[in-house]
């Protein structure tokens, strides 16, 4: 998001097709459509500045394993992609399949950070070289 005298919603600049869709749409369902937007509203409303600045911090790190008052970022997670599943729904264009990357993410837990750092790790062999064939579209 950048800030100017508006939000301004940026995409992704890479990465897989699937995903480069994936997320535009998850923000018009959640943005776009007034009852998901105040579900959005309503479940952070009583959020605290220390447990915001907290996630900031410990998401990028720990991702949908982060700890999060009674469960983990992925609950979370789960209950915001059904929001912008429904407000994509009541839109009526037919736009939730492109939600399927974010589904599969959030149903397997792993954060697609988490799975390139796999690959690092194992079978590329500690080498950069292989992401940007990985990564192509």
């Amino acid at each position: 998001v950048r800030l100017k005298r508006y939000l301004e919603m940026r995409g992704a600049d890479g990465g897989p097709w699937r995903r480069l869709c994936a997320l535009p749409a998850f923000w018009v369902g959640l943005l776009y459509d007034e009852e998901s937007l105040q579900s959005i509203s309503d479940m952070t409303s009583d959020w605290t500045n220390e447990e915001r600045e907290m996630l900031r911090r410990k998401v990028p790190v720990t991702g949908l394993k982060t700890p999060f008052r009674d469960g983990y970022v992925r609950d979370l997670a789960e209950e915001i992609l059904q929001l912008s599943k429904n407000g994509l729904e009541r839109r009526g264009y037919k736009e939730v399949g492109f939600l399927r990357e974010v589904d599969a993410v959030i149903s397997s837990g792993v954060t697609p950070a988490e799975r390139l750092l796999n690959l690092y790790e194992t079978k590329w062999q500690r080498s950069v070289d292989p992401v940007f064939q990985e990564l192509l579209y």
